[in-house]
Order: C-alpha cells, then sequence, then structure tokens
C-alpha cells in the first residue's frame, strides 16, 4: 500500500541549512496572494492605489520558518505582540530584509530590548511610553517610527487612550526627539459582522484629518485584521495587521 508523504525541500536559512516543509511554504505564498488580491479590490471600490496600504502578516505564536516564508512571498512586513518572541524571531531572522513592527501593549521596562532595531511601535498610549522609547531611541541614535493606540469602541478590555484625549498625547510626543509620530492605530470590535468595525475605523480616520488640521501631520492609519480589514481599507487604513489569514488559526500561546 503507497504511503502519501509531504515533501519538503533543504534550503540555506540564516547560514544555516534547514529543512522547510512545502505544504506550509505554499499555504502561506498562496494565501499571502490572496490577500494581496483582496487589498487590490478593496482598493478599488474606495478609489485608493493598492500600493498606499502596507500588509503587516502577524506571527504571534507561529516559527520563525512560517515568518520566513512569508518575507519570501514578499511580505518584509512583520508584527509581533510580545517582546520575548519578537526578540527570539529577530535573532533568528536578523539577516532577512524584514521591518519589524511591534502591535502589543509595550511595558517600559522592555522599551530598551525592541528600540535599537525596530521598525514601528504601534501601540504608544502615553506621554511616559512615548519618553522611555525617546530615551532608548537616542542612546541608539535612531529614529523610530511610532503611533498612537487609540480605544475607539471604548470598551474596557482593550488598550489605548481615548479619541479626546489623543490630540493631548499627540502633542506630548511630537517634540520628543529619536521618535517620529506618524499614525494612529485602533482594534475594530471582535464582532463575526466585519460593518461592525466600519464606525471605528471611520473615527480615527476622521480624528487623524482633525489633528492634521491643526498642523499634527502624520499619514498612517493601523486597522484592520483578518476579518475586518477590507472595511478598514475602505475607510482609509494604510497599515493592515494580518495573522490568520495568512499562517493559519493559532495555537493557545505557552507561558
Amino acid at each position: 500500500m503507497s504511503r502519501a508523504r509531504n515533501r519538503g525541500k533543504f534550503i540555506v536559512f540564516c547560514g544555516k541549512i534547514k529543512y522547510i516543509n512545502s505544504l506550509n511554504a505554499f499555504m502561506v505564498a498562496q494565501n499571502v496572494k490572496n490577500i494581496k488580491e483582496r487589498i487590490v479590490f478593496a482598493c478599488a471600490r474606495a478609489k485608493r492605489r493598492p500600493e498606499d496600504v502596507t500588509l503587516i502578516a502577524v506571527s504571534k505564536t507561529f516559527g520563525a520558518d512560517l515568518v520566513g516564508e512569508a518575507a519570501a512571498a514578499g511580505v518584509v512586513d512583520i508584527g509581533e505582540n510580545y517582546v520575548q518572541e519578537l526578540q527570539k524571531k529577530y535573532e533568528m531572522l536578523r539577516h532577512e530584509n524584514i521591518r519589524w513592527h511591534f502591535i502589543g501593549h509595550l511595558q517600559s521596562n522592555k522599551v530598551k530590548i525592541i528600540v535599537p532595531w525596530i521598525s514601528c511601535i504601534h501601540a504608544v498610549d502615553s506621554g511616559s511610553l512615548g519618553r522611555e522609547i525617546s530615551k532608548h531611541a537616542v542612546k541608539s541614535a535612531r529614529s523610530v517610527d511610532v503611533l498612537i493606540e487609540v480605544n475607539t469602541t471604548g470598551e474596557p478590555s482593550k488598550y489605548g487612550v481615548a479619541p479626546d484625549k489623543c490630540r493631548l498625547l499627540a502633542r506630548e510626543l511630537v517634540p520628543l526627539p529619536g521618535i517620529n509620530l506618524v499614525g494612529l492605530m485602533t482594534m475594530g470590535p471582535f464582532l463575526p459582522d466585519p460593518e461592525k468595525s466600519r464606525p471605528a475605523f471611520r473615527s480615527l480616520r476622521e480624528l487623524r484629518d482633525g489633528l492634521q488640521d491643526e498642523g499634527i501631520m502624520m499619514s498612517h492609519l493601523s486597522m484592520g485584521m483578518t476579518n475586518d480589514f477590507e472595511v478598514a481599507i475602505e475607510e482609509g487604513a494604510t497599515m493592515i495587521r494580518i495573522g490568520t489569514a495568512i499562517f493559519g488559526e493559532r495555537a493557545a500561546r505557552k507561558n
């Protein structure tokens, strides 16, 4: 009786010969292709250019091998929620062409770990955190892009500043050396209907536009995940954070 085999391949990865599961590689590449096609259609509906939307692959709980497959499929922006996991993957993939985004809640005592090499921190929600990022960015002779996380749904379980506090925080962050305030970030409600996220995304865009009118110039809106990224694009998202639709369902995170 014949037995089906999951054929893989040996590749040179970070200077080492590794065996990569070709089924995983195909899955990730196909998923990336599908997401990019959906981005094109969403941009067409909104009369926007697809190149103005950055796809960030969120690899939380998935291994560095799958991150490498995403990069090979053309996704060079990778997002992580946990500093320890981010640091491990960065060290394994530091020679790859990857821009690392920290998208989770960042504790001040972990800032010094990621600031020397992080591309963008998406969830600044206090002046004290901004000052800590600034301090370590100056020490590293770097300028780090940051976004303010805004709680546009009012859910107490979510991090982020209230919309009416965002203006004050933005004015506190703009003068700090070593950081660039480039935009705002939010999360829609966790509901099956993506249309339920539209008010949250629209309010973030309107908040960004209002800040620009006051002279606080920022271009980015980080909003939209697997379930609602097309609605986010229609409402002006410039960064979307996609995990499940690229890497599959997540296993429970081990402590």
